[in-house]
């Protein structure tokens, strides 16, 4: 911080100087006629003194972004020619500019960073694809200020070399018009003779030209991408959705809505993964498992505690019947009825616009569309653990129908795996009656929460009566005189764990195979490329859900399924980048951890300066009510300000209570509007407000208070 005071110091006190000795005077276009003489005279007796002295003047001149850059330019064409006079004027002008670029970094960027994390995160994106393009439009066009243009560059994280590269190229035009115009110095009255009004016009349309030429590549590129296929001369469908997932339907839904003719194809069951996989069935063995837990404490009530009997096959078939009562919303029949073409089969792309469908019965067809949106989904990824396949394994997708088939709850359960899936099942389990042991590779469970939230979350797991082994790395599996074994190691030592079953519970990987993609040539990397607006190779393929990532997400893939639909149908006309400002999510153990934003962790890693407010649900009267007195809600804001940058809520409810935060965090509204808000009581609810009475307690006007407190004092007489 010194050296930056130093140099800002230096800096004022040079323009300063500058204006004190009136050599601002000297940088106007009389000043540069009356002295031509003089500095005539002194070049034929000091060439390269005068030209060092005057490149080294053009370059603290534009370095410290003083008046009289255009002046100097005009000078340099007068003093040394034109071609002389360019050479200088132009590498003068992209030094001094740089030079600026990198003061205004130095000074600015830190602060502005801490200030405005997420903005300038989101600027920096930008400027890292097309920073060098935009730069260059923007110095063809002599009407915007280029001393700002060097400020504003300086902020973000644009490359200095690029930077200085680019400005070389980008203002020779326009030094070229004042050196020129130098070397004609007796005719020139004023700046406007120079810079008229049909010549700015025509830098503004020479400005124009690298748009129009950014165009013209994208048209060749799209014309390269397709040149090998031959386009339908028309097309039977406007759109074609693959996956009938929450991406898939989301898209086709508002294909539908718009009054395109779109086909849905679904190889498997209708609603994806989520309905008939995850989800769904997941939250209703969770709920099940609770209601066990709560009568084995039933003191908690007021009740005397027991131990729950029950069924396994009962609550696997509730389970079931949960999937089957809420599949119509996502079924065949529904999606008909609103306008979508579904079609049960496999669908592979045959070129860029064909899809082949393998039907159940045998028969092959295919359909032509201009748009195709690709929401396949993602599997769970099974870790190639040698022995795996032959002593064998479930997965979040399979112990559904699997456990289904059992009498009891597995006796010895192996989740491996401590994020969200391994945890909220491993809980779920153990709450059954199966004696659960979660195997987790990393130091903690559930790593990408704070490390409060995460050792919170490990008791509420011990609680329920899950062993937790971190650290613990899994080998390989063994049978052993007809048992089965995990083989893990622990700082160098090998444990054998028995089981029952094991649950691979270590994440989901796309599915990518079987579409066509390899033929086509579009690029995969763990998941299928697109760019911000979820266009592939392809501009008229999209891609969807958990599939395309970032987050694997119910919510999200909807989310993405909008901007497929209405880039896939409309794009030629408007585009939309996918906003993934404010995505919150929620672990369904109990209590429940919920996030939007960032969370502490991530706030020290991106260097923000925070603070955090935090209320404790032992305070609220509704969660004592209900004996759920565990949990917290943690905010994480600016110093000083009310913006929400992030919110943790762990607590019963805590799914529900997220949904408060997301609103304000989406639409820019900060904690005093929250306190603000009125809350029924009693309610869980209200805790998002108390959150921010926390945060208003905490920053109370104590230098006001203090003089009401006397001003009170006076009343009183």
């Amino acid at each position: 911080m010194f050296k930056k005071i130093v140099l800002l110091l230096i800096a004022a006190s040079l323009v300063g100087l500058f204006f004190h000795f009136d050599l601002h005077q000297l940088l106007t276009l009389e000043g540069l006629k009356g002295s031509m003489n003089d500095f005539s005279q002194l070049r034929e007796q000091s060439p390269l003194l005068v030209i060092g002295g005057f490149f080294l003047l053009y370059v603290a001149v534009t370095a410290l972004s003083l008046p009289g850059a255009a002046i100097l330019t005009i000078a340099s064409g007068a003093l040394f020619g034109i071609v002389e006079g360019l050479i200088i004027a132009s590498f003068a002008s992209s030094i001094g500019a740089t030079m600026a670029f990198l003061v205004s970094r130095y000074l600015l960027r830190d602060s502005i960073k801490q200030r405005f994390p997420e903005r300038l995160a989101a600027i920096d994106t930008g400027i890292e694809k097309e920073g060098g393009f935009y730069l260059f439009t923007l110095r063809l066009v002599p009407i915007f200020p280029f001393f700002l243009i060097n400020m504003l560059m300086g902020v973000t994280a644009f490359k200095s070399w690029t930077f200085y590269w680019v400005s070389q190229v980008g203002m020779f035009l326009g030094t070229f018009v004042y050196v020129n115009a130098g070397t004609q110095l007796a005719q020139i009255d004023s700046l406007s003779n120079i810079l008229s009004v049909n010549l700015i016009l025509s830098f503004a349309l020479l400005g124009l030209f690298p748009l129009i030429a950014k165009a013209i590549v994208n048209m060749i590129k799209k014309r390269r991408v397709y040149s090998k296929w031959t386009k339908p001369a028309k097309f039977d469908r406007n759109m074609i959705v693959i996956g009938a997932g929450a991406g898939g339907l989301v898209t086709s839904y508002i294909a539908a809505a718009v009054k395109a003719k779109v086909t849905l194809i679904e190889a498997g069951e209708m609603g994806g993964d989520c309905l008939n996989y995850g989800c769904v069935p997941s939250k209703a063995i969770i709920k099940s498992a609770k209601i066990a837990q709560q009568i084995r404490n039933a003191h908690h009530y007021g009740l005397e505690d027991s131990t729950p009997e029950f069924s396994f096959k009962k609550v696997m078939a509730r389970v079931h019947q949960v999937v089957a009562d809420i599949a119509p919303h996502d079924s065949v029949e529904r999606y008909t009825n609103l306008g979508v073409d579904v079609v049960k089969g496999y669908a592979k792309l045959v070129d860029p616009w064909t899809v082949e469908i393998s039907h159940p019965d045998g028969n092959t067809s295919r359909l032509t569309a201009r748009s195709i949106v690709i929401a396949t989904g993602a599997r769970p990824f099974v870790p190639p653990l040698p022995g795996i396949e032959e002593v064998g394994y479930v997965t979040s997708d399979t112990l559904w129908d699997e456990f289904a088939k059992l009498d009891t709850a597995p006796q010895k359960l192996v989740v491996l795996g401590g994020g969200p899936i391994g945890s909220e099942l491993a809980q779920s389990f153990a709450r059954l009656g199966s004696k659960v042991t979660q195997v987790e590779m990393a130091e903690r469970i559930m790593i990408k929460e704070d490390l409060e939230v995460s050792e919170f979350a490990t008791q509420a797991l011990q609680k329920s009566g899950v062993n937790i082994l971190t650290s613990h790395q899994a080998l390989r599996c063994e049978l052993r005189d007809g048992k089965k074994y995990l083989i893990v190691k622990h700082q160098e030592q090998e444990l054998a764990l028995e089981y029952d079953q094991l649950l691979c519970a270590v994440g989901r990987s796309a599915r990518l195979s079987g579409y066509g993609l390899e033929e086509l040539g579009i690029e995969t990397n763990r998941t299928i490329v697109t760019n911000e607006y979820l266009e592939t190779l392809y501009p008229n393929i999209y891609a969807a859900g958990d599939i395309v990532g970032p987050y694997q997400f119910t919510h999200v893939a909807a989310h993405q399924g909008w901007y497929a639909a209405v880039n896939g149908l409309f794009g030629h006309l408007k585009k939309f980048k996918v906003d993934y400002r404010v995505i919150p999510w929620t672990t369904f153990i109990d209590p429940e951890v919920a996030r939007v934003g960032i969370n502490e962790y991530e706030a020290k890693q991106q260097g923000i300066d925070y603070e955090v407010t935090r209320f404790d649900f032992a305070e609220l009267d509704r969660a004592i009510t209900d004996s759920a007195t565990e949990g917290f809600i943690k905010v994480i804001t600016p110093k000083g300000k009310d913006k929400i940058l992030g919110v943790t809520v762990v607590s019963e409810h805590a799914g529900d209570l997220i949904a408060e935060f997301v609103l304000a965090m989406k639409h820019g509204l900060g904690l005093n509007k929250i306190l603000g808000t009125i809350h029924s009581y009693p309610t869980w609810a209200e805790g998002n407000k108390y959150a921010a009475g926390e945060w208003k307690r905490n920053h109370a006007p104590e230098t006001v208070l203090r003089w009401l407190e006397k001003y009170h004092t006076w009343r009183r007489g």
